[in-house]
């Protein structure tokens, strides 16, 4: 369950490709041989309503959460943590060039007790798998 929610401040909009940098976020979740790609989920989520800093109208912030199921070391996870965070980075280096944004991730680990769950699309992707 590799699910990455973006949420960022409403002033980035035309500044950031949020639908490209979504999928640079998927291709890096896929490449990691210990997360199942009918799994992934990148999204993004523009905040209207924010107060960044000292509220100058040029703050703004990219804020990922990386929700993941257990079962991953401690190394996998830091392992996934910076090759998502160097790809944000990458993707958003003017921004980082600039005194005024703040980009952030965490990784939550996701209790499987309490996360329920129906996926149609896992057996497709590993049939799809098999016959390759």
């Amino acid at each position: 369950m590799p699910h990455l929610t973006l949420e960022y401040s409403a002033n980035l909009d035309g500044k950031v490709d949020f639908d490209g940098l979504c999928r640079a976020l998927n291709q890096e979740i896929a490449g990691l041989p210990f997360f199942e790609v009918g799994a992934i989920r990148v999204r993004a989520f523009r905040s209207v309503a924010h107060a960044v800093a000292d509220m100058g109208p040029l703050d703004g912030f990219i804020d990922m959460q990386f929700r993941i199921g257990t079962g991953r070391s401690l190394a996998e996870k830091r392992i996934a943590g910076d090759g998502l965070f160097a790809v944000a980075s990458q993707f958003v280096s003017p921004l980082l060039a600039e005194p005024h944004f703040a980009l952030s991730l965490e990784i939550r680990e996701i209790d499987p007790d309490l996360s329920w769950r129906k996926n149609t699309m896992h057996s497709r992707l590993r049939n799809r798998k098999v016959a390759e």
